[in-house]
């Protein structure tokens, strides 16, 4: 492999700013923050806005849409109108 090619991965601390979760993971990000661990070390630290632990899919709080309620309004209004095409033709 080439030398200095390469980015420096390394071990990283992700919070969670919305939730205060923290997960340790190896990354290339740089960042000038940085963080204790619960192991005593300090890591480079990312602060993110979503996460695993705050996205509403992750956590079941998600919405499911209606979309049989939508596919019914659009063959309403649109069964009218390709009904009368056919009789012009």
């Amino acid at each position: 492999m080439k030398k200095d090619i390469h980015p420096n991965v390394r071990p990283v601390v992700f919070k969670d700013i919305s939730s205060d979760f923290t997960i340790l993971n190896l990354s290339a990000v740089e960042t000038n923050d940085t963080i204790t661990w619960e192991d005593g070390n300090e890591y480079p630290l990312v602060k993110v806005e979503i996460s695993s632990a705050s996205h509403p899919f992750f956590t079941g709080t998600q919405k499911m849409m209606d979309t049989e309620g939508r596919v019914d309004r659009f063959n309403k209004r649109y069964a009218a109108a390709a009904a009368k095409k056919s009789d012009e033709e």
